[in-house]
């Protein structure tokens, strides 16, 4: 099968090529969105079959196959997390050809006259935050984002000076190519309460620089009052993430994070993560919170109640997991792990006692983990460490 993907401005008055001209002439069966529709429906054949593009893309993709080619109208550049990404998914063995026109984020960055080669590119349409939450802990210096209904200018300004990141300007554009447009330029507080008309785009441009520390110190994390050690230590943190090995790693399970040291840390180190904590002391979730805030750390998902009891569908299966808390239940922890972890996957335990390491090895054992490395240590006048990991082969 055969697609011709063409990309078109917000007005559909761009003068197509020679070549583009030809394939609307000679063809019948064409494709796009409703808006695409309508601004190209007059240079359309009259016995012309026109496929919508809107979910779900299963019924598009089955009336796709009923057809030897395809001319499909997107917007801007159909391979800039456009459509065509899409049908080469979807349909591999098709052949593509593409017809790009400008990006808007290119139609942006000429507009506020802003080189743009070293510009992050994020979508966040029909995506969660989370490539925008790696951008920003990642501090980049310019973030060019694509928007939704969701995920609109106002929503993006109100998180990130909910995380610090007031250190940014953002530039706006409406209706990029179109009689409509229009361009915003002010700081991220101006941005927070203003409705911007859809379709439109955002760049963001740090104007300030960010600190990210590596190893955040104890005294400079939010604890329980009255119970500073109830904290994974900055050095034994730092090794349990070494242990981990986290570069190499998708998804982190926090067990029992308590204030939320090793998930924050390991997040502002390792930002492609996605990272879930979970704990069973409701009051705790705020202290988790309140040092994500401190350190510009969104995007860590949070479950509440024993990990033995709580809901786990709908949650991307971890390749590392740190145990922090176990009350007891490591056995059942284990067997729960090991029925969910993707193989190669590890999980690093910190031990203060002889017998929860024991434990901890038997549990590991029985469920199929193979023992890595180990190693013991002491943290000024605190009692001895053993810090271990495991693997499931």
């Amino acid at each position: 099968m055969k697609f011709y993907i063409v990309g078109i401005d917000d007005d559909g008055q761009v003068a197509f090529p020679m070549e583009v001209g030809r394939l609307v002439l000679g063809h019948q069966v064409f494709s796009g969105g409703r808006r695409h529709y309508e601004l190209m429906k007059d240079r359309l054949l009259p016995d012309s079959r026109w496929i919508f593009i809107e979910p779900p893309l299963e019924r598009v993709f089955a009336e796709y196959e009923k057809e030897m080619e395809v001319v499909v109208f997107a917007s801007g550049d159909p391979l800039f997390f456009g459509f065509a990404g899409t049908v080469k998914r979807r349909m591999p063995e098709a052949d593509v050809e593409v017809y790009p026109y400008f990006s808007s984020l290119q139609m942006l960055a000429a507009r506020v006259q802003m080189p743009y080669e070293d510009m992050r590119m994020v979508s966040l349409t029909g995506r969660d935050w989370h490539e925008l939450d790696r951008a920003l802990i990642e501090r980049c210096g310019k973030i060019g984002v694509l928007t939704d209904g969701v995920h609109t200018p106002q929503a993006v300004a109100e998180r990130m000076l909910a995380y610090g990141y007031s250190n940014y300007r953002m530039y706006v554009g409406e209706h990029l190519g179109g009689e409509q447009e229009r361009v915003l330029i002010g700081r991220m507080e101006e941005a927070v309460g203003k409705e911007c008309r859809m379709p439109n785009c955002l760049i963001l441009e740090q104007r300030e620089e960010r600190k990210r520390p590596f190893g955040i110190p104890d005294d400079a994390l939010e604890h329980i009052e009255g119970r500073e050690n109830m904290m994974t230590k900055m050095p034994v943190r730092l090794l349990a993430l070494s242990l981990l090995d986290l570069r190499e790693r998708r998804c982190l399970w926090d067990i029992g994070f308590c204030t939320g040291a090793v998930s924050v840390e390991a997040k502002l180190q390792f930002p492609h993560l996605r990272v879930v904590g979970f704990e069973r002391c409701e009051e705790r979730r705020e202290l988790l919170e309140a040092n994500c805030r401190t350190y510009g750390v969104p995007g860590i998902e949070v479950r509440m109640g024993d990990f033995t009891e709580v809901n786990l569908e709908g949650l991307e299966s971890p390749d590392a997991v740190f145990i922090g808390g176990h009350g007891g239940k490591l056995p059942r922890m284990m067997e729960l792990l090991a029925g969910r972890m993707q193989r190669g996957g590890v999980v690093v335990f910190n031990s203060v006692s002889a017998e929860s390491l024991e434990l901890f090895r038997a549990s590991a054992q029985a469920c199929g983990f193979v023992e890595g490395k180990a190693c013991r240590l002491t943290v000024d006048a605190h009692n001895p460490i053993t810090v271990v990991s495991v693997y499931l082969p």
